[in-house]
């Protein structure tokens, strides 16, 4: 007598009518992965686009602390003050950076922005650095990141020294502007 029971049919149906298991990722599942690997990138490129940003904004104080400092040391002495300090001696006496563009056959200097930088001596024992063209998000970390200014000047507009960062945000709007620090 040949009896069969569940369990022997199953197996024999199952070894059969079997599909055969696919190997690899479904249409569904890659699209899912590329969606996961886009969001990824795109958080990566936010971050990295943030930090530049703040970098370019350090970088410009440094430079303006650097320059200012090289002054006051280059003029350290003087009974005249900062007469006949322009941008032409102040490159000469290697007090400009080297991370800003330097050209000594025109005696000009350029910010990461392409503005131009300054330097001049005023006459009045006071000299003053200015940037041009600094762009809004850059303008607000620099000219509120404080320093031993007799005056900032944002857009034309004087400030009242130290900068709150709230008053350079309002003196900041609106696109790129040109910033004046005044030293003694």
């Amino acid at each position: 007598m040949n009896v069969k029971t569940v369990a022997s049919i199953r197996a024999r149906v199952g070894s059969r009518g079997a599909r055969h298991m696919q190997r690899g990722a479904t249409l569904l599942e890659a699209i899912a992965y590329l969606g996961i690997a886009a969001i990824v990138v795109i958080g990566a490129i936010a971050l990295l686009r943030g930090a530049f940003g703040s970098a370019s904004s350090n970088q410009t104080a440094e430079q303006v602390t650097a320059i200012q400092t090289g002054v006051k040391k280059l003029y350290m002495g003087q009974t005249n003050g900062y007469n006949g300090l322009t941008t032409t001696v102040a490159i000469a006496a290697g007090i400009i950076p080297t991370t800003l563009v330097i050209d000594t056959a025109a005696n000009t200097v350029t910010d990461a922005w392409g503005g131009a930088v300054t330097v001049n001596g005023t006459g009045t024992g006071t000299f003053t650095i200015t940037f041009d063209s600094v762009p809004t998000d850059v303008c607000i970390n620099a000219a509120s990141a404080g320093g031993t200014w007799t005056a900032v000047s944002i857009g034309n507009t004087a400030q009242a020294v130290p900068v709150t960062p709230a008053a350079a945000q309002a003196a900041c709007a609106g696109g790129a502007k040109t910033i004046v620090w005044t030293s003694a």
